[in-house]
């Protein structure tokens, strides 16, 4: 008998952990479309053709690619996707290897001043990012610099985030390996490039997330410094086709989701990695 009831106990507490991880799912589902919402109308907007955009229904009977071909003929956008791809790969590069440079050295070296420099790291990461717009202008005047990639890579390149982040990667590899690396005579380089650098991967490819979808998507700073439109990169040139079709937002639609989907890629291919990061940091 007592058998008996330790059983009905048990499959009670299945059902209702059963019961209560199926309403989870359901409330975890629903958050998901009402977040995924207005892309999902966007991406079935751009496939709309004289229809009335304001349309409720997320699905068109006749789905049409003339908004996508009206795109293209409107804007060269293989240039300004390249134009893009160049921006943010050097502003990447730049921030990557930077950032895993200052972090190494404030991990794993000890040396006057290392609090106080982590404490100032900190404080600025309250400063908004439009406060040292100005500055940055003006430096870039001053080097010669207008006008050109590096001047809209450069300032802002290095992020605090991406120094903390990885600092916090580098403190969870074992120092003795470092101590044994010395040991046999290697340098600090070697031990960076050799040893801390493949046991942070994950964190680099969190950086690499951030990182492409701020730049891929900026679009003030690459107005202020490229005086070119040529130079612009995607986002921006799509400023040109929301002033030039406000009438036609199926153009603006078909635009905003070929700026989307190198995003979403990215995401996909680097999760894995991203969430392995982030609940590393979390723990530590």
């Amino acid at each position: 008998m007592e058998t008996e009831n330790r059983r009905n106990v048990k499959s009670i507490r299945r059902n209702r952990k059963v019961i209560s991880n199926t309403l989870i799912y359901i409330i975890l589902i629903l958050i998901a479309i009402v977040c995924a919402g207005p892309f999902l109308w966007m991406l079935s907007t751009s496939f709309k053709n004289g229809q009335n955009i304001y349309d409720v229904h997320l699905f068109t009977t006749k789905p049409t690619l003339e908004n996508y071909t009206g795109v293209f003929q409107f804007l060269n956008i293989p240039k300004y996707i390249l134009n893009t791809i160049i921006l943010t790969f050097f502003s990447i590069l730049v921030d990557v290897i930077f950032s895993a440079l200052c972090a190494y050295a404030l991990a794993c070296m000890d040396f006057p001043g290392k609090k106080l420099i982590m404490g100032a790291l900190l404080a600025s990461m309250i400063i908004p990012a439009a406060a040292g717009m100005i500055i940055n202008y003006l430096v870039i005047v001053k080097v010669h610099l207008l006008n050109t990639y590096a001047g809209a890579i450069l300032p802002g390149a290095v992020k605090v985030f991406s120094i903390i982040l990885l600092r916090q990667s580098y403190l969870t590899i074992p120092k003795e390996l470092i101590e044994a690396a010395r040991i046999d005579g290697a340098g600090e380089g070697r031990i960076w490039w050799k040893i801390m650098m493949p046991g942070i991967m994950p964190s680099v490819s969190t950086i690499i997330i951030f990182d492409f979808i701020s730049k891929w998507n900026e679009f003030l700073w690459p107005i202020i410094v490229l005086q070119d439109p040529e130079k612009y990169p995607l986002a921006t040139a799509l400023q040109y086709l929301n002033g030039s079709f406000n009438y036609k937002f199926g153009y603006i639609a078909a635009g905003t989701i070929i700026s989307i989907v190198p995003v979403i890629l990215v995401f996909v291919l680097c999760q894995k990695n991203y969430i392995e990061a982030i609940s590393g940091a979390v723990k530590g």
